[in-house]
């Protein structure tokens, strides 16, 4: 596994770089956003390790360009540890956020993680991304039909909007903002329990498929290929 690590502090790339090696993955490195985007663009690795706060480029403008060519996996590790760091990075479609100072262990497990459902979601098939189709589980988009071992699945307009939005994002979190913003039209609070509500009656629906909407404390949902 090649994992490229992004941090201006050169002690935290070369332990990071440590721990990798002991599991026998390769390491590269950038100091700042700006070069991680080059060598994104260049090279193909299996992820990314990314600080913010960092010269030239940050960390988080960093992602939205990466974003614009390439699913990489992405892991945020920052001193940044407020809640709104975390929704901002994910809302731009980081995989995990790991806050400094760290457990390397920790970061370790988190990495494999990451990755091992980035690779799961490969087996996912999108057929001409009109159908998605994983396992038994069938959403026809053009029909805005759902389907499960054959058997139609009754939905409601928002909970198919909801579950539509996060097979989109498969693996990946789903803020409450975005999800309120576009299956509501921010005509409700992201506050508002009627999200959870419905992501509930949804869970119920999809049956056998229910533990693969994770919940993410504070943040929002995520679809889970398992």
């Amino acid at each position: 596994m090649h994992i490229l690590i992004v941090d201006d502090e050169v002690y935290i790339r070369e332990l990071v770089a440590k721990y990798l090696k002991h599991e026998s993955f390769e390491s590269s490195f950038a100091s700042n956003g700006e070069e991680a985007v080059e060598m994104v663009r260049n090279n193909n690795y299996d992820l990314v390790i990314m600080d913010i706060m960092m010269p030239v480029l940050d960390g988080f403008s960093a992602v939205k360009e990466i974003r614009k060519f390439s699913d990489v996996p992405v892991i945020m590790l920052s001193a940044r540890s407020e809640e709104y760091d975390k929704v901002y990075g994910f809302d731009l479609g980081i995989d995990d956020y790991v806050t400094k100072p760290f457990s390397p262990k920790e970061l370790l497990m988190r990495i494999k993680a990451v990755t091992n459902r980035f690779n799961r979601a490969k087996d996912v098939e999108l057929k001409e991304k009109a159908v998605f189709i994983y396992k038994t589980l069938k959403v026809d988009f053009d029909a805005r039909r759902v389907f499960i071992s054959e058997v139609e699945v009754e939905l409601t307009h928002k909970e198919y909007e909801l579950l539509v939005l996060l097979i989109q994002n498969v693996d990946n979190a789903v803020t409450r903002e975005k999800l309120v913003e576009t299956v509501w039209d921010s005509s409700i609070s992201s506050d508002d329990r009627t999200l959870d509500t419905h992501i509930k009656s949804l869970r119920k629906k999809i049956l056998e498929y229910s533990d693969n909407i994770i919940t993410i404390r504070r943040v929002g949902y995520r679809f889970e290929v398992k």
